[in-house]
């Protein structure tokens, strides 16, 4: 099984043993907007009801490597910030709340990638994700700092 694959199964296992942590390091100028949390929501138990995963403490992170590693940092945070985006009523901003998060998790992904990759070609195309990813979240920034209540 080549490198990529492995990484992908890694990675797709992974989502499932997600817990919640603060926003990552990396993509760390990315905010999460203010109007995008859950206002008394516990993030904190929310690992606990996530239909009985694991929580990320509890997995094996010595057998992972330093780039699955910070993958995961960033994908836990994503999961965090989207669930709290879910949590809004009003489904437009439910939906660019979720997007936000989804955006700096590919961004932080796509560092982890810049960080450790040593394809030229996958290299360019994470500085691809991060140019764009960023100026869709400025955009949508924008736009739920005007509409959300």
């Amino acid at each position: 099984m080549n490198v990529f694959a492995k990484t992908s199964l890694a990675m797709v296992g992974a989502m499932a043993l997600l817990s919640l942590a603060p926003l990552a390091a990396s993509a760390q100028e990315m905010a999460y907007p203010e109007k995008c949390k859950a206002e008394g929501m516990d993030t904190t138990k929310m690992g606990a009801s996530m239909g009985g995963h694991m929580k990320m403490g509890d997995m094996p992170t010595g057998e992972m490597t330093d780039y699955q590693k910070a993958a995961m940092d960033g994908m836990k945070s994503m999961h965090m910030n989207m669930m709290q985006g879910m949590m809004k009523k009003d489904a437009d901003v439910s939906f660019v709340c979720g997007m936000i998060a989804h955006h700096i998790g590919a961004i932080s992904m796509s560092e982890a990638e810049l960080k450790y990759g040593e394809n030229k070609e996958a290299k360019a195309m994470a500085r691809k994700v991060i140019e764009a990813q960023k100026k869709e979240i400025a955009q949508m920034t924008k736009w739920v700092n005007k509409e959300a209540k």
